[in-house]
């Protein structure tokens, strides 16, 4: 601890933290305009500036460390004159014209700043200068008359995300944003995440959905979690009036640390799809509106003749986005009380059901959680594309480059992070086993394993020359990545569904087996990683929802979708069934084909949990009410089980336990 004096408080803080967050644990405000807790100290704008004895100028107090006997003052007549000039060089830089602003009036970092220090008027002019707009971004604007330079933006491209599609031009008060080598932000590397638009401290970033439709003390803000994949990110929804406004990432949030990408952030605020308003019934060919009790009879009154029936019953399918509580009452009606033997989930088990086995079969869980990725000297992404799927993930990867990690992409597609990779890897289409095999038998070679080798494999076959062959990939490559792994202090695997989805575990246990042999997999502790679905593709297989959906000669098919969207494939599967019945949020295909449509809520107007990709069960919680005829997905559920007499229970979390899990669950 080192004890210090700010404004004549004794203190005593934690040795390393900068004299701005020792003011702050203490309660003490200073003002910051380019700091960032979640951003390394820059000390760019010198607004935080503090007076501190023995020492001649006034220093920036997020740069500057404590030291033991250290006396500061934050308010001093100094101070607060240097303030007051460094807001007036910023506001004379550049055209702030507040009221004409979507951030004056309590959301500008800048304009609050002023007003702290009681300014009313610019002292100095500005320059008349007009800046260039840059519109040409699907999702947000960027008003360079706006900006301040403190790099806020540029910093959390780069630190945060990995990207670095953000940098600054020129020099001195000629100092601009820019995208790439200066091209419109539309045309550029942006991958569209938004981190920028929500450190911005002005108007300068600010996202079109959410531009004038209300001030942050109009709004309410709630946090919840992302459903747009199985990352599990924290959220915090900004509604107004049963509208919602933006998404923003939650930076307290364990998963994600406040990181979100389009799919969580901007993509649910464009949702163009027809809403279901009202249960719907086919009437002489053609969907009617109907009541509530006429849509559940008439499914109950399909559903009753067929309990029991195995082979010719009922086959019914669920979302993987829908929530635990819900996917739970769904495994109880269909197969439990309804005695269905095809009851599974869209994704029928594909990214869980070869792991599951294999954890099955070990008894215990075999990967850990995503945090290993923010200590890793060594990422191995095989059979999975993290910049287009569960992109948070990639951003972890991608941002720790810069660090000297060394990543290695397998993949024999096009992979977004082969450009970024020491090593690509991209062995023949169905070749994974052997190529892994090869890489085993590497680091055997080369002495660097850290155990024996299961005498499941015959070395003497899978050489790296043989592995080479089949694979197409160069002996010297694959060489390279064994010495790469095997010399790694704190190696991480992370798989999709690109070895597992043909159903075999082959290609998956020589990953494991190549990651026990490199001292990432024991029996006490696992670096290795999943990407897995959908949000709550865990909890589905935790609950058997993962076997292969047919429909063969059944006589009614029940679909929960939520706010889910149909595949092509789904599609084609349900043609030609006697009787569907489906709930859903919106208007698809597969409606367009059922006897009764039962309208839900969607995921911002339902509330549930979520076990998300490395074990985590989290909350999502309600941001909207739905319209006045829709019902949550347990509602349905539970109404269809009262129709045909039967009772659910709801232990919905004890029964995420009947099965060795993946990974382990923590709550």
């Amino acid at each position: 601890m080192v004890s210090l004096t700010i404004d004549g408080r004794q203190l005593e803080v934690p040795e390393g933290i900068t004299v701005l967050e020792a003011a702050k644990l203490a309660g003490i405000e200073i003002p910051t305009l380019c700091y960032h807790p979640r951003l390394t100290p820059y000390g760019g704008c010198r607004l935080c500036v503090v007076e501190v004895e023995r020492m001649r100028t006034l220093q920036p107090s997020c740069t500057l460390p404590v030291s033991n006997g250290m006396v500061v003052y934050t308010n001093t007549p100094k101070v607060r004159e240097a303030r007051k000039f460094i807001l007036t060089l910023l506001f004379s830089e550049r055209n702030h014209y507040c009221m004409y602003c979507q951030m004056s009036g309590g959301d500008c970092e800048l304009q609050n700043a002023a007003y702290g220090e009681g300014m009313t008027h610019w002292p100095l002019p500005p320059n008349w200068n007009p800046y260039p707009i840059d519109a040409s971004h699907k999702y947000f604007v960027l008003d360079h008359n706006r900006c301040i330079i403190c790099r806020r933006c540029v910093r959390a491209c780069g630190e945060l995300v990995g990207n670095f599609t953000l940098g600054v031009r020129e020099r001195g008060a000629d100092v601009m944003i820019m995208a790439d080598l200066d091209v419109p932000l539309g045309e550029s590397t942006c991958i569209s995440c938004g981190t920028c638009v929500q450190v911005c401290p002005t108007g300068a970033l600010i996202d079109r959905m959410s531009a004038y439709r209300g001030r942050e003390k109009d709004v309410q803000r709630i946090k919840s979690t992302c459903v747009g994949c199985s990352v599990g990110c924290g959220i915090e929804l900004i509604v107004r009036d049963n509208h919602l406004l933006r998404i923003e990432g939650d930076w307290d949030a364990p998963v994600n640390g406040g990181l979100l990408c389009e799919l969580g952030r901007f993509r649910p605020l464009y949702e163009d799809r027809e809403r279901i308003v009202t249960p719907l019934v086919r009437m002489n060919g053609r969907l009617k509106a109907a009541t509530w009790e006429e849509a559940l009879h008439r499914i109950a009154a399909q559903l009753k003749p067929l309990v029991g029936r195995n082979g010719d019953g009922i086959a019914a399918l669920a979302s993987t986005r829908l929530p635990a509580e819900a996917l739970y009452l769904f495994k109880q009606l269909f197969a439990e009380k309804l005695g269905s033997e095809m009851v599974t989930s869209i994704e029928e088990g594909l990214p869980t059901a070869v792991p599951g086995a294999i954890a099955q079969a070990a008894g215990r869980p075999l990967e850990g959680g995503l945090e290993a990725l923010q200590s890793t000297d060594c990422v191995v992404v095989i059979g999975a594309d993290l910049t287009e799927n569960h992109q948070v993930a990639g951003f972890f990867v991608k941002r720790a480059l810069p660090n000297g990690i060394r990543l290695i992409v397998i993949d024999p597609h096009e992979n977004g992070l082969q450009r970024l990779a020491h090593y690509a890897l991209r062995p023949k289409k169905g070749t994974d086993l052997e190529l892994l095999l090869g890489i085993l038998a590497g680091v055997i070679r080369l002495g660097l394993a850290k155990g024996e080798v299961s005498s499941a494999y015959d070395l003497d076959r899978h050489t790296p020359e043989a592995a080479s062959q089949i694979t197409g990939v160069p002996i010297d490559q694959i060489l390279a990545v064994s010495q790469t792994i095997a010399t790694a202090q704190k190696p991480v695997f992370v798989y999709g569904k690109g070895i597992i989805g043909d159903g075999s575990p082959q290609a998956l246990k020589a990953l494991l087996e190549l990651a026990r042999l490199v001292g990432a997999l024991d029996e006490e502790r696992s670096t290795v990683v999943s990407t897995k679905g959908q949000a709550n593709s865990l909890a589905a297989y935790l609950y058997g929802l993962d076997r292969t959906f047919e429909v063969n000669g059944h006589q009614a098919v029940y679909l929960a979708l939520g706010d889910d969207t149909p595949s092509q494939r789904l599609i084609q599967r349900l043609q030609g069934a006697p009787f569907i019945a489906v709930q859903a949020s919106y208007v698809s295909p597969v409606t367009a084909m059922a006897d009764v449509v039962l309208p839900v809520t969607t995921w911002v107007e339902q509330e549930g949990h979520y076990l998300n990709l490395d074990g985590r069960l989290q909350k999502a919680r309600r941001g909207l009410q739905p319209p006045a005829e829709v019902r949550s997905n347990v509602e349905v559920l539970e109404a269809i089980a009262a129709n045909l007499e039967m009772t659910l229970n709801c232990s919905w979390k004890e029964a995420l336990r009947a099965r060795v899990p993946i990974v382990a669950i923590r709550e």
